[in-house]
């Protein structure tokens, strides 16, 4: 797994962030097919040859007024009444995508939980726990960062509860 170059880090804001804090990962780029039905996150389980339920997508909810961050397994939902309840706010609600766009700096189906404009309140979904490692965007469509359970819930500073549905 990598830490970065020595000539500082290198890449898309997810990857600098990975590098900046020294912990290890592994980026995965393929090539991603626009023409694809699969779902950005199916696609690149497929692409770099990963069990799905190992992929997590990220997606931003409005919660009361606030944008929060969900991960959650590409083989599944986000529900948005957990989600909710985990941020301790009343209601989330799907953000709008150019408000997503905007808040992270990333293009939808490339947006990372990591090293986004703005740190926003992160909720994963405890299914983490069930692997030694995970795969989340690295910043761009076509490109899939693998790193820690811990190390995403640390660099995110994320609160880990259910809110995902099968």
């Amino acid at each position: 797994m990598a830490k970065g170059s020595k000539h500082g880090p290198t890449g898309t804001p997810a990857l600098v962030a990975l590098a900046e804090a020294g912990v290890e990962h592994t980026a995965h780029p393929y090539e991603h097919d626009p023409s694809s039905d699969l779902g950005y996150g199916l696609e690149a389980a497929q692409a770099i040859g990963v069990p799905p339920e190992q992929v997590y997508k990220t997606l931003l909810a409005d919660i009361d007024g606030t944008l929060t961050v969900a991960v959650v397994p590409v083989t599944g939902t986000l529900d948005l009444k957990a989600l909710a309840h985990a941020a301790g706010g009343k209601k989330a609600v799907m953000a709008d995508k150019q408000a997503a766009e905007r808040a992270t700096g990333y293009v939808v189906g490339g947006i990372s939980p990591l090293g986004q404009r703005q740190p926003h309140p992160t909720v994963i979904d405890e299914t983490i726990w069930l692997f030694d490692t995970v795969f989340v965007s690295g910043g761009r469509r076509g490109l899939d960062v693998e790193l820690s359970p811990d190390d995403l819930v640390r660099l995110t500073s994320a609160t880990v509860a259910e809110i995902g549905r099968d």
